[in-house]
């Protein structure tokens, strides 16, 4: 059952390194302590369980779609989560998932390694994701996958390559 939604930020400090793998569908494989402490859910309650479990309202489809599109491709993905508590609190990270091979070049499994986040980053993604969430909810999924795209475009973004240097840039 998902947590009651409320305002209470939970601070992911500087030093603060959150890692999680996952399987192939997302399904959260392993956590470090540091992720237990944050999102406050218990590993057991978290291993096993797709990612999405994390997901806060928040956060528009459109993010995920681009980020899974690119890391199925085994391409790294470096992009902004709020992320959901335990608690119904939420969290903001910059986020950086890889897929991890085995040494014949098959698919291991994806890594993610999440970091704080400045507040202007998290001002000037803030304003992106809920103009996003906005069209979502109006004029549904596609619509949004559109205007993602089309700020994609506008920030001369036109591959993974030049979206986690843009991410990185705005978190600086």
């Amino acid at each position: 059952m998902r947590p009651e939604i409320t305002d209470v930020e939970h601070e992911v400090k500087s030093v603060d390194l959150i890692v999680s793998k996952s399987d192939a569908e997302g399904n959260i494989m392993y956590v470090n302590p540091i992720f237990i402490k944050i999102s406050g859910y218990s590993q057991a309650s978290l291993l096993e369980k797709p990612h999405a479990i994390l997901r806060h309202p928040d956060m528009p489809k459109a993010i995920f779609r681009y980020l899974w599109e690119n890391i199925k491709e085994g391409n790294d993905v470096v992009a902004f989560v709020k992320n959901l508590c335990a608690d119904g609190g939420y969290y903001w990270v910059l986020a950086t998932v890889k897929m991890a091979k085995n040494p014949d070049g098959s698919f291991r499994n994806y890594v993610s390694t999440r970091r704080s986040i400045t507040n202007v980053a998290k001002n000037q993604i803030s304003a992106l994701y809920k103009s996003l969430l906005e069209i979502e909810k109006s004029e549904g999924e596609e619509a949004s996958w559109e205007a993602f795209n089309n700020f994609l475009s506008s920030n001369n973004i036109h591959d993974s390559e030049t979206f986690n240097t843009f991410m990185k840039n705005l978190n600086k």
